[in-house]
Formats: C-alpha cells, structure tokens, sequence
C-alpha cells in the first residue's frame, strides 16, 4: 500500500513515512479511559483566543477549488473530492472531474472512492478497542494470536518476540513492501496464515526501527478476526463505522452503489487507462476501505474531538485518551535539514503511532496524518491538534497525490494565520505569579517561607540569590508593572517584569506537591 505522505521535509515530502485471546485485564495494561479517576475541578482546557476559524476557511472556498482543480488537471486526476473539517463539522467541501470516464459520472462529495492505506488508522482503532476492552494487550507477542507466527526464524538470536504494539508502529522488522503488498488486497485468510508458516524475510529485529509494513497490518486484521470472533470488516463496521454514522463506507467494491463508485486509472502514453479494482480479502485491513468525504468528515471529527484534554461524557468508539495514544509518534526521527510549506530550513521530527504518523516542525505546527494509494486511487488526510482543523482529499489515479498540499498550507498558516488554542492560566500559577514578583521586589522573608520549596536554597543560597536579584533590579529600575504569566503547563511559566531601563524575565517552576512551592526560579535582565 504506497503511501503518499502529508510531511513536510526535505524535498517538502518525505517519501519514506506515509504514509482469540481474553485474559483477565491487569493494572498496567488499563488505559486512562477505562479507569473513573478523581479528576480537578480547576482545570481549564486550552482554548481558541478568538474563534473565527469556520468562517475564515469558508472565506477561502474559491481559492481552494480553484487550486484543487489545478492540481487535477496538471497530475491528470480524473475526478477528485476534498474537504475542510473544523472540529466536528464539515465546513467547505467539493469536488471536481469524473468517477467513470466512459459514463462521464461526476465526482462528488458523496462518491466513493478507494482511500488505500487510509485504512489503517480503523485498524488500529479496532486493536485498542479491543485492548481497552480487555481482551488483548499491546504487548503481548503477536504469535499468542496468530500461532503460524511461532515458527518464524529471526535475523538474530537476542530478537524480541513481535509484539502487537510493534505490528501496530510498523517496528516488527517487516521490510517494506511496496508495491507488492498492494496486489495482496484480495487475498483470503489462508494465504496470509501459510505465507506466514512457511516463513518470512525481515530486514531488521524487532523494536528496532521503524519501516513501513502492509503486511503487519494484515495480520493486524487477522488478530482483530480472532479475538473478537468475527471478521475484521464486520467488527470494524459495527464498533467503529456504526456509532460514527458512517453508512456509506465499505469493503467491497461489489457492495457499492454504481452510480457513487469512483473508478480507478493511470496516467500512461499520454491517456487514461482502467485499473483493474480489487475485491476485499485478508490484506484489507491494510489498504481496502472505500469511502466519500462526507462519510470521511466524521472520522476525522472523531480524532479532533480527543483535543484539548479534559473532563467530560465520553462519546466516541474508544475514549478520548485512547485517540491521543493513537497520535503519538514512537521512534521519531529528526531531520534536521528539512523545509517548511514555503521552502524555508526548518527542522522536522517525525514518526509513527498507531496506524497515523505524527510530524511537527520548527515553528511548532503539529499534524497527524497518513496518505494512501492503490493501483487507481491516491487519498490524504491531515489534521492538526492543536487548530482542530484537519483535511482530507480523494482521487481516482494510481500513486498520486491528490492535491497541492504546499499552497494548502500557505493558504492555512499563511494566508489565515490560523491560531492554535492557548493553555488558561491555572489557578495556582496566577497565584504564585503574584507572590514570585513581590518576593523578586522585596525578598519578604515571610513570603518566602511560604512560597520556597525545601530544596530552593539548598541549591542556592538565600544570600547568593538575593544579591543576584538585587543586582537586576538595580540596573532594571524603578519597575513599572508585571505582565500576565505565559503558562507552558499547570504547573510552569514564564512572565516579565516592566521597568524602567528595560525588562526583568522570570521562569519558575512548581513541585509536585499537593500545595505546590516554587522548586526553579530563574531571574534575568534584559535591557532597552
């Protein structure tokens, strides 16, 4: 299942990343979501600081078009659908071109398309359901489940067993297998169990390094048959496409409607050319699924509703914490000499969760995302944490991208200057804001007693500091006023102290504790 990634790095994308069990649960394999915890009733999410994001990506609708169908026509797409979720709503969305040339079906919002390694992400929701559940954990080896697997000789002697988890971040030691996984989509359940009895070429150990693997998300599938006692397909669609209200999403291609199936082409000798479709099999649970954007929309809608952390109902087919989980990268890499959406040196860290990989860069823009492509389709999704706002674009051409994802950014971030939310100041921040600034002024040793950790002058001492700080403030001036704290966490920030000759910067940082002390205090001197 090649994949077309949605990352940003050098050469602006980066090729090589997007793209029956039931033991007794234990303690330690109990996600955040499963478990009623005692939670604060002080705690303030992160939240937009003017909320216009809707209506600004309304405002740029013919923009957008106008650049899609560019894009089609160029890479000589022959019907393309997208669309522009803001958190749970499908706020602009269209499409262009043709789903079957020789009837001349337009494409539309509705129309099905193939989306590829798209998939994978209802995998890997499907395994921590199941996890969540009870019924497996991450760690436990992948052979438990799939007994064919027991025999597999591996490169080395000190190699892990593969675990689910490895199956699940594509660290299992699979080499990639592009584009041959692709032509396996239909292939029945046998196939894949004897593939694996009669043993398999690895090209690392496991929990080694990270290396895209369709096949490891097969055998996801085959886990998810086996542990939940029903085909993977059917067990997606009625934990996961079900309560989301997907009903316009399937496996099949037999199964969908005519008038709606976008079919497949390439490009070659200067025209179209059918490719042949697919039909489901055991390698689905890879790359198979066949969806419209409005259906697509409230997938993506569900993953932006796991943003901000916070108390509340839980709605979704897996909890909220579970959908972070989803989104975290595990092995990251660096690319130090990456460029951003404008051809600009930004440094890029990058890597893979669970069926989505995760990228942010140098300015501090996150995006979770993973393409996908047949013979015939080429897909894409991003969407951003921390803007809720996420993307997605379908086409019906083999292996190619179905859209100008560098002017989509520069519409986004450049254009709009789209903001992320803003972490409130806790309460105990606000309060120990005003007690640090008056210690800092003064050095009330009544205060001090108050507010200083056990630890704060063991490291330091009190007449060592307070010479420091004297030294600042003399030099500083008369100080003016003290501005609001810019919180990094409940617990951390940093603000400024106005005066006369310039600015006095402070960072503290709390401890732990139930009455949390001021443990770090940093104090500088920043002149006019």
């Amino acid at each position: 299942m090649k994949r077309i990634t949605a990352f940003l790095v050098p050469a602006f994308l980066l090729a090589s990343l997007l793209s029956c069990k039931t033991e007794p649960q234990t303690q330690a394999d109990t996600t955040p979501a499963q478990v009623q915890h005692p939670a604060s009733q002080n705690y303030r999410p992160a939240r937009f600081k003017t909320d216009d994001r809707a209506e600004k990506i309304r405002g740029i609708a013919d923009t957008l078009h106008q650049l899609m169908v560019q894009h089609m026509e160029e890479e000589h797409i022959p019907g393309i659908a997208y669309g522009v979720v803001v958190d749970g709503e499908l706020v602009l969305a269209s499409s262009a071109g043709v789903l079957d040339l020789e009837a001349e079906r337009p494409a539309t919002t509705e129309s099905a398309f193939r989306i590829a390694s798209m998939s994978k992400s209802f995998t890997a929701m499907a395994i921590v359901k199941l996890r969540d559940e009870g019924k497996l954990r991450l760690s436990d080896p992948a052979e438990e489940y799939i007994p064919e697997m027991a025999g597999l000789e591996y490169l080395t002697s000190d190699a892990p067993p593969i675990t689910i988890e490895n199956l699940l971040t594509m660290t299992a030691g699979f080499p990639e297998d592009n584009p041959w996984g692709d032509r396996q989509l239909d292939e029945p359940e046998q196939m894949l169990t004897e593939f694996m009895s009669g043993g398999v070429s690895f090209s690392n150990t496991a929990s080694f390094e990270y290396e895209y693997s369709n096949t490891g998300y097969a055998l996801l599938g085959l886990i998810i048959s086996r542990v939940s006692g029903q085909p993977y397909q059917t067990y997606i669609r009625e934990q996961i496409f079900k309560p989301l209200g997907m009903e316009n999403t399937y496996w099949e291609y037999d199964n969908v409607p005519a008038e709606i199936l976008a079919h497949g082409y390439r490009w070659e000798e200067e025209q179209w050319k059918p490719e042949p479709m697919l039909h489901d099999g055991s390698y689905g649970a890879m790359g198979g699924l066949i969806t419209s954007i409005e259906d697509f929309s409230k997938y993506v809608s569900l993953h932006l509703s796991a943003w901000p952390p916070r108390s509340g109902e839980e709605t979704g087919p897996i909890g909220r914490s579970s959908l972070r989980e989803m989104h975290q990268p595990r092995y990251p890499r660096l690319y130090a000499e990456g460029r951003d959406w404008n051809s600009e040196p930004c440094a890029v860290l990058s890597g893979y969760g669970y069926g989505l990989g995760s990228t942010t860069f140098c300015n501090g823009v996150r995006q979770v995302s993973h393409g996908g492509a047949l013979p015939g389709f080429g897909s894409n999704y991003v969407f951003f944490p921390e803007y809720g706002v996420g993307l997605m674009a379908f086409g019906n051409l083999t292996y190619t991208s179905p859209w100008p994802l560098r002017s989509l950014y520069q519409l986004l971030f450049d254009k709009l200057e789209l903001q992320p939310r803003e972490l409130p100041v806790s309460d105990i921040l606000e309060t120990r804001t005003r007690q640090v600034a008056e210690w800092v002024r003064t050095g009330d040793e009544t205060l001090e007693a108050e507010l200083m950790a056990e630890n704060f002058f063991m490291d330091h001492s009190r007449e060592i500091r307070r010479a420091e700080i004297q030294d600042i403030l003399e030099q500083a001036g008369e100080i003016a006023s003290v501005e609001p704290i810019d919180p990094q966490n409940q617990l951390r920030g940093r603000f400024e102290m106005v005066a006369a000759n310039g600015k006095i910067s402070v960072f503290y940082t709390l401890t732990p504790e139930k009455d949390p002390k001021v443990q770090q205090l940093d104090v500088r001197y920043e002149p006019n």
